[in-house]
């Protein structure tokens, strides 16, 4: 299993995020921002303007590099949020911290939510329908913003009734983002924009499903042409049911089970880590980083 991270010729593409460049020397953290009353680990806590701000500078001062907001919930079965009342929860907030020096993301998949969010000072997009919904390329096409392409079989209401299928799902997630990469790129979208997600437990077996795109993580990406760098992969598992089946904890008792799967994507290549638990996920990428350096200085000087 090639390790992107690692190895100095595969590393990621850098990805154009609105006012930001970000490179991948090491996966970058992503704080999840829920201003919503019914996210399935933290619904409710930050759905208060100042709660939300407050859990925001947390999150900043704890190490994180992107802050992910999102207005509605996207766990399986959740009922979808009218446009105005998602405006309401995010653009607030958005206007609020664009001046803290930090990428914001929001999670949307609503046309006219980009839109607005963009406008804000958004400086990317997290589209768990990977901009299939109508109208969804066009509110991005001209703009700066970075676009993260998320698989989804299904949608959230029925993605995990019965059993999720697949014959091949590593190749099936692949040969859909193939597809939707494609299409934002025939449309005018640059490449240097573009990030993707597997899109672990929206409609996947909790574990044989899941685990396996964690186990093969770099082969989720797109197809690039040989020897160019790999779009960004963005794994988010925090505290998501695949742990919690393993582990027998509920969601805010995953956070050991959280810190594993994340050093596991980071050593498969992943760019960034989405999570709810930010200090803790950047002090165990941060041991992680040491071992994986001193094993680049030991092949150092093997070589010489």
């Amino acid at each position: 299993m090639p390790n992107l991270i690692s190895q100095g010729n595969l590393l990621p593409e850098p990805l154009q995020c609105g006012r930001f460049t970000l490179t991948f020397e090491r996966p970058l953290v992503m704080g999840i921002l829920n201003i919503t009353p019914d996210s399935f680990s933290d619904g409710g806590r930050y759905a208060e303007f100042g709660d939300a701000l407050r859990r925001a500078e947390q999150m900043l001062l704890d190490g994180a590099d992107i802050l992910d907001i999102g207005g509605e919930s996207t766990r399986p079965g959740a009922p979808p949020v009218p446009v105005d009342e998602e405006l309401a929860r995010v653009i607030p907030l958005i206007e609020q911290l664009r001046e803290a020096n930090v990428p914001l993301s929001v999670d949307t998949y609503k046309p006219e939510v980009m839109r607005q969010a963009i406008a804000a000072g958004a400086d990317m997009v997290n589209d768990i329908w990977g901009f299939r919904m109508p109208g969804a390329i066009d509110a991005v096409r001209s703009s700066n913003c970075g676009l993260c392409v998320m698989h989804m079989h299904g949608e959230p209401q029925t993605m995990q009734v019965g059993t999720p299928d697949y014959t091949d799902v590593v190749g099936e997630v692949r040969a859909f983002l193939d597809a939707r990469v494609a299409e934002l790129e025939a449309a005018g979208v640059a490449r240097a924009r573009i990030s993707v997600d597997p899109g672990f437990g929206f409609g996947k077996a909790v574990i044989e499903h899941n685990y396996a795109l964690l186990a093969h993580l770099a082969e989720t990406a797109p197809h690039v042409p040989q020897g160019a760098a790999p779009y960004p992969v963005l794994a988010g598992m925090s505290r998501k049911s695949m742990l919690g089946a393993l582990v027998n904890r509920p969601a805010p008792e995953r956070v050991a089970a959280s810190l594993a799967a994340a050093v596991c994507a980071a050593e498969r290549g992943a760019a960034i880590i989405r999570v709810h638990d930010v200090a803790q996920t950047v002090d165990a990428l941060k041991i992680w980083a040491a071992v994986r350096d001193a094993g680049r200085g030991e092949a150092a000087s093997a070589q010489n």
